[in-house]
């Protein structure tokens, strides 16, 4: 009958549904090498998406601008002559920046951490350094003796936690935490008894403090890296 009837050029929509366990026509499976397998998709970036927003990001993005306040404040103020007004604001940032980096340090290896350890390493690193800052800000003129053993405290805070460090991320990334904190205390103790001095002129305590900071960010670093990239 006229408008009842099928053509014989027009396919049986039954023909063209794709069936269970079978592929739609037209398409093919993808293919791989022999013997390779397809890399897994790396947690929390999703296809067409940049870079992926997890947790371990952000904690990377912290510990990158802890990192570039403290060597950029450090450079302004030790490269020029600030007068009288300029470095009294620049030795307060600088000293303030120190609370920064061993705090903005721990925030990535946290996430190493289970979520309750994580939260209160956290709380501990940030209201110490926090409380760091207001003591430098509001007593520049405080003696080293004092205040050097507070970035120390501060510094130290986790080791509790290199038990869970070394579980999650390995032998290699506690060896760089551990030897990355005997670089920076050993630099402390240099800035704080001003000894050993080889050379006041060209390479005095100060530059051998600077040495040790800058070799104990490296072990830092690695460790960060090889823990989250």
């Amino acid at each position: 009958m006229p408008g009842s009837a099928r053509t014989a050029s027009q396919p049986s929509a039954s023909l063209t549904r794709s069936r269970p366990g079978r592929r739609p026509p037209g398409r093919r499976p993808a293919r791989t090498a022999p013997g390779r397998r397809r890399a897994p998709r790396r947690p929390g970036r999703t296809a067409g998406a940049g870079l992926p927003r997890t947790p371990a990001t952000w904690a990377c993005a912290v510990y990158a601008v802890t990192a570039w306040l403290l060597f950029g404040t450090s450079a302004v103020y030790h490269l020029g002559i600030w007068g009288p007004l300029g470095e009294a604001v620049l030795r307060r940032l600088d000293h303030a920046n120190i609370f920064l980096i061993i705090a903005g340090t721990c925030t990535p290896l946290a996430v190493l951490l289970p979520a309750d350890r994580q939260a209160l390493l956290l709380w501990i690193v940030w209201t110490g350094a926090l409380a760091g800052i207001a003591f430098r800000v509001l007593w520049v003129s405080a003696p080293r003796w004092l205040y050097t053993p507070c970035y120390l405290a501060l510094g130290w805070a986790p080791v509790r936690y290199l038990p869970d460090f070394l579980r999650t991320g390995g032998a290699a990334v506690v060896t760089l935490i551990v030897a990355g904190g005997l670089l920076y205390s050993a630099g402390a103790v240099v800035y704080a008894v001003q000894r050993p001095n080889p050379s006041p002129r060209w390479f005095g305590f100060h530059e051998v403090f600077h040495a040790l900071t800058v070799a104990a960010f490296t072990a830092h670093y690695i460790a960060i890296s090889l823990a989250v990239y």
